[in-house]
């Protein structure tokens, strides 16, 4: 019943999602003239297939991560791949300048930010997982250690820089899809696609893995390789979409939450399609709104952020209350 219960409401999101899609594609388009049209077209669509791939990996690695960790006001961000992704953004243009052609080419701006973070991220949730005999506690103290270490490199950097060249910089440190290259969606659909093929079999096993290590190795799943593979995949996901669009810390808390409490299943396939949908409404109306109210002058993940920032202590609360 309540399984039937909750595929009522993600056909709802999926709607609401349709609805939000025809709406950005549409409004504000001059249908009578056929060459605005199709600019217009041009230019959204590949913001709107960003905001998609946005939702999906964000709120696929929130909830997953949720559930290794088992905290549900946990994000990814905690990682570090935020703060990873400024660094190296200021440190380009730092030492390189704003005119080099990794801060101009955006192919090459994407494949730099994914690279370091694919092997920072395979180094810290890979080698170091074991090095702490398997401990996540320890992995989650190391993440948030290497936060501080790279947000203080990034603040040292940011302070005896050239005024002009942090103006050029401060473009890219803000979550925006103003500017998305078609290109970067492609390869990012085909890193996705891999992340999901090669990491499937530990997906398949999420409902199992939360009732606890001791039930799942009692049902024959090898606990330890589990977790550390599902950790590197969502820290993998989190790469994509930082490197894509830029860090958006609050969202995944944000749709993860709401997913858990709008379903209320251990079923994480209901849990991961509910939150990237949530995902989606957020991100294609707010930039709806950026777009047709505020006229590009705020970009979404402000909204997301002061959104954020009070549905966390609203959450803080609740549990205080339970």
């Amino acid at each position: 019943m309540n399984r039937k219960r909750n595929i009522y409401k993600l056909i709802i999101l999926a709607v609401i999602v349709l609805l939000a899609m025809a709406a950005y594609m549409t409004i504000g388009v001059k249908f009578h003239n056929e060459r605005l049209m199709r600019f217009a077209f041009k230019i959204r669509y590949p913001k709107l297939i960003a905001m998609i791939i946005t939702a999906f990996t964000i709120g696929g690695a929130s909830i997953v991560f949720q559930s290794v960790i088992n905290n549900t006001i946990v994000t990814p961000c905690l990682l570090g791949m935020n703060s990873l992704y400024t660094l190296i953004h200021t440190a380009v243009v730092f030492f390189l300048g704003s005119g080099s052609m990794l801060v101009i080419n955006a192919n090459m701006s994407f494949a730099l930010d994914l690279v370091i973070m694919g092997v920072v991220a395979t180094f810290i949730y890979s080698y170091l997982f074991k090095v702490t005999n398997h401990n996540v506690l320890y992995v989650l103290l190391i993440g948030t250690v290497l936060t501080s270490f790279f947000s203080s490199i990034q603040s040292t950097l940011t302070r005896v820089m050239d005024p002009n060249e942090y103006d050029t910089l401060l473009t890219s440190l803000v979550a925006s899809f103003s500017n998305v290259n078609s290109e970067i969606i492609i390869f990012s659909l085909i890193i996705i696609a891999a992340i999901i093929v090669v990491f499937r079999k530990e997906l398949a096993m999420l409902d199992v893995l939360t009732l606890g290590k001791e039930q799942a190795v009692n049902l024959g799943v090898d606990y330890d390789k589990c977790i550390r593979r599902l950790l590197l995949a969502v820290t993998l996901c989190i790469s994509v979409a930082t490197a894509m669009v830029g860090p958006i810390s609050f969202l995944g808390l944000i749709i993860a939450n709401l997913s858990r409490q709008m379903l209320k299943t251990y079923r994480h396939t209901q849990l991961i399609l509910g939150s990237a949908l949530f995902g989606m409404i957020g991100l294609i109306l707010g930039q709806l709104i950026v777009e047709r109210v505020f006229i590009y002058a705020i970009p979404v993940s402000v909204f997301i952020t002061v959104g954020g920032g009070i549905y966390f202590l609203y959450l803080l609360l609740a549990g205080k209350r339970a």
